[in-house]
């Protein structure tokens, strides 16, 4: 592990919403933070350089990409709980069209405080038709939100599994709403894109007031993991170079028949197959999950309590992950290292 990144690392303090991941420029020595409606960048020291703000919508978990030096989010308007409550905590009113975008923000050009999304040229949207069809349409039983689509939130940048070319591609996971009613929402849903050229091709600057609809007409592939219905999806997304694998950081769910783990891993050496979606009876493509850790019946996965808010891969065998905190002052977090241990049960230890 290179000497250089400190074992913990204090983001500073940020307003009223809680962090909502993390993104590290090994290379250039930079932390992002999202915090909502605010993209953070700081040095490993925890200096703050600058800071992204005038977002209305949720910003959820951040990737960044090696290959062109920019951070790619989750970021969508709806207006639901959650987006009238981002709304209240920015003391602002109304509504708008429910719209889901992979924001990506030129982070080289952040070098001040209180930079604007819209009108300093330093993010660019692209919009995600695929999740607002599910968003919109009705699921099982007639119910709102196909698969209870919420949206989306976890984000990574990784390799297809069982893929041996070793091509990156842009993973995104929906938010799941948490109903004990229906059973479409027992799995994880994950779109998976070719981003190489959207900066270019399909990213526009993006008008809060009047939404582009510029992206992709669908996902490369949409991947369905089975795990039990977790609250509000896979949180955090990561991509782990080190085991080829992927960590999927959530909320835990409430279903009882489930055994509701705070992580779930999703197998890299494993391809997507093709398999029976086991309440609409529709043919889809499913990962798997890796067989270690904890287990209950079919589902493996494990209790470690952090990731929710942030995981970071070294592909090392070491991790940063996010500890959020807040007090009178505002919401922060705090990086702590960890490593990879030998114990599937406990897999991983602070440094």
């Amino acid at each position: 592990m290179n000497a250089k990144f400190p074992k913990s690392i204090f983001s500073g303090r940020f307003g009223k919403n809680h962090c909502q991941g993390i993104a590290v420029d090994e290379k250039n020595g930079f932390i992002y933070y999202s915090f909502t409606t605010l993209l953070v960048k700081t040095d490993l020291e925890g200096n703050l350089v600058g800071t992204v703000d005038g977002l209305i919508g949720h910003l959820g978990c951040i990737a960044y990409n090696k290959d062109d030096g920019r951070v790619y989010g989750s970021l969508e308007f709806k207006n639901d709980s959650i987006g009238r409550g981002i709304l209240a905590s920015l003391g602002m009113d109304g509504r708008f069209e429910d719209a889901f975008y992979c924001a990506i923000f030129d982070v080289e050009r952040i070098d001040r405080v209180g930079m604007s999304a819209e009108r300093d040229g330093i993010m660019r949207a692209v919009y995600l038709s695929e999740v607002v069809d599910d968003y919109n349409a009705n699921g099982e039983q007639g119910k709102a939100h196909r698969y209870a689509c919420s949206g989306i939130d976890g984000t990574s940048f990784g390799v297809i599994p069982g893929d041996e070319s070793g091509k990156q591609r842009i993973f995104i996971a929906y938010g799941i709403y948490s109903d004990l009613e229906r059973e479409d929402n027992d799995y994880q849903v994950i779109l998976c894109y070719d981003a190489e050229n959207w900066w270019d091709s399909c990213a526009q600057p993006l008008c809060q007031n009047d939404m582009h609809k510029s992206g992709p007409d669908a996902p490369e592939a949409k991947y369905f993991l089975y795990t039990g219905n977790t609250t509000f999806g896979v949180q955090n997304l990561e991509y782990d170079a080190y085991t080829g694998d992927f960590l999927a950081a959530v909320y835990n769910g409430r279903k009882p028949q489930f055994p509701n783990y705070c992580m779930y891993v999703i197998d890299g050496k494993i391809a997507p197959k093709r398999s029976t979606h086991r309440a609409t009876g529709e043919e889809i493509l499913e990962l798997s999950l890796k067989r270690e850790g904890l287990s209950e019946g079919e589902i493996f996965g494990n209790n470690f309590p952090l990731g929710s808010t942030g995981i970071y891969s070294f592909g090392n065998g070491y991790y940063y992950f996010s500890a959020p905190g807040h007090d009178g002052e505002g919401q922060f977090t705090r990086l702590y290292l960890y490593r990879a241990t030998s114990d599937p049960k406990d897999p991983f230890e602070i440094v």
